[in-house]
């Protein structure tokens, strides 16, 4: 069954030239406003990392990359799920000071994704890392960069409306940021799933930062899935709007200050991952060798779904859809690109 949802009376507010015409708008003013706001430097970036490095993001832990062999090189590669490690050490490589970081533009393919409104098999996002002082390592400093990231929103949604009036009905982004834990969450609606605790939140919240995602909460289950190797479960965070076309919470940024050598030691073992203290990656960081980071992934399509009023992904992206939700659109009128 096609897990597509299309609102009653949806009609897209931009047609399709004036859509592509918006979607690089968008991508450009968003991209140079972050540069400004969080000090960022635009780098070029993998489509694909070695096997063995351990670069590639491991997600949940459970979904399965899209891997080939390189006969030339006598390697296997993996298309990236995300570069949340690459950055990192690329910041290493490259030499970055404290204070500045890297932006780049990230395209992945998760094949075990389970396409709806917001998720395909193809995932474009702005991918960007900051190198960090020790005294940065708290959640002062991940809210001070959540409100940048927020303001930069908000400064392009200003920037769209300009030029296309008729994205003038939709809500404005709002820029004031509400932070909540996942136990918060918890402990205010205990016999809520997470997903719905986020969405009665973020209602009355509209713009969210929702903390320290990946641990075991009080009820013994996490919130939701992080790997233990890239984000410091206590010091991360996903970035939640409320997305009033399709009634729910809406995720546009998954980020966090980066694991030290301590939190990685603690939620390697945690996680029972301990096999990957050998990949070169990992050992780099428990030697204490890497820079202190923070980072995330800021969704390229999500971005544009919310700020242009899309209904659906595949209204922004060109993917692979399933036949059920190919006629579902189709009868709604909408357009897979």
């Amino acid at each position: 069954m096609s897990k597509t949802y299309i609102p009653a009376g949806y009609a897209p507010l931009l047609n399709l030239y004036d859509t592509q015409k918006a979607i690089g708008l968008l991508n450009r003013v968003f991209e140079d406003t972050l540069c400004g706001n969080l000090h960022l430097r635009r780098v070029s970036a993998p489509l694909f990392v070695e096997a063995a490095s351990g670069l590639n993001d491991d997600l949940n832990g459970v979904e399965r990359p899209v891997s080939f062999d390189v006969p030339a090189a006598q390697r296997e590669a993996q298309v990236v799920h995300s570069l949340a490690k690459w950055k990192r050490m690329a910041l290493y490589n490259y030499h970055f000071p404290v204070g500045e970081g890297l932006v780049t533009d990230m395209n992945a393919i998760r094949r075990d994704e389970i396409p709806d409104n917001l998720h395909s098999i193809y995932v474009d996002q702005w991918d960007w890392e900051k190198v960090i002082a020790p005294r940065d390592r708290n959640l002062n400093y991940l809210k001070a960069t959540v409100q940048r990231i927020v303001d930069a929103i908000a400064d392009t949604q200003r920037t769209l409306q300009s030029v296309f009036p008729q994205l003038s009905v939709l809500p404005q982004i709002s820029t004031s940021l509400s932070c909540v834990t996942t136990q918060e969450l918890e402990d205010k609606y205990p016999e809520l799933t997470p997903k719905e605790r986020e969405d009665a939140w973020v209602k009355e919240h509209p713009t969210t930062l929702l903390m320290q995602i990946g641990g075991a909460l009080k009820s013994g289950q996490p919130h939701d899935g992080r790997a233990p190797d890239y984000d410091d479960w206590q010091l991360n965070g996903d970035i939640l709007l409320w997305d009033e076309l399709l009634g729910r919470a809406f995720e546009i940024s998954s980020m966090g200050i980066r694991v030290d050598a301590a939190a990685l030691d603690r939620q390697l073992t945690t996680a029972g991952c301990d096999d990957r203290r050998q990949l070169t990656f990992h050992k780099l960081l428990l030697e204490g060798k890497l820079p202190l980071t923070i980072g995330g992934g800021i969704g390229q399509s999500r971005m544009s779904m919310i700020l242009l009023g899309k209904a659906h992904i595949g209204e922004v992206q060109a993917s692979t859809w399933d036949d059920e939700t190919i006629q579902v659109c189709g009868d709604a009128g909408i357009i897979l690109l």
